[in-house]
C-alpha cells in the first residue's frame, strides 16, 4: 500500500493537481451527468450527458497538466469571475453564524445594517451612519 502511494506521489510531481477551477469543473460535470440520466428518454439526455463527461475530462486533464503556469491563469481567472458571488455567499454564511447571538436590523433610512446583542428588550437603536434613531425588540 505504501508503494502505490509513493508512486503516486511521484507520479504526481511537477503535475498541477487540483484546485477551485477543478473542483468546481467536477461537480459540474458530476451534476450535469445525473441530470442527463433523468433525461434519458430524450435527446437532450445524451447532450447532457457528453456535456458532463467532457466537464470531467477536462477536470481531470487540468489536475494532470504539467503546464502549471497555464492552470494557474485559468484558476485566477475563475476565482476573480466568481469572486462576487462567492463574497455574498460567505456574508450569508456570517450573519446566519451571528443571528444566534445577535440580531441584525437595517437602518430604514440608509439601509445600514446594525448589529444588536439578543436579550435586552425593545431598545432605541442609533444608526452610526446617518444617526437615524428607531426603537426595536432585541
Amino acid at each position: 500500500m505504501k508503494d502505490m502511494k509513493e508512486k503516486f506521489i511521484r507520479f504526481m510531481q511537477g503535475r498541477y493537481g487540483i484546485d477551485q477551477f477543478s473542483k468546481f469543473l467536477l461537480i459540474l460535470g458530476v451534476v450535469v451527468v445525473l441530470l442527463s440520466s433523468f433525461l434519458s428518454r430524450n435527446p437532450v439526455g445524451l447532450v447532457f450527458y457528453l456535456i458532463g463527461w467532457a466537464l470531467v475530462i477536462y477536470c481531470y486533464f487540468r489536475m494532470f497538466s504539467r503546464n502549471t503556469s497555464k492552470r494557474y491563469a485559468e484558476n485566477q481567472a475563475f476565482l476573480a469571475k466568481t469572486y462576487k458571488i462567492r463574497t455574498f455567499f460567505s456574508q450569508q454564511k456570517n450573519i446566519w453564524k451571528q443571528r444566534r447571538v445577535y440580531h441584525i436590523y437595517t437602518c430604514p433610512n440608509c439601509r445600514q445594517k446594525i448589529r444588536i446583542p439578543r436579550g435586552k428588550g425593545k431598545i432605541e437603536i442609533r444608526c452610526p451612519k446617518c444617526s437615524t434613531t428607531f426603537i426595536k425588540k432585541s
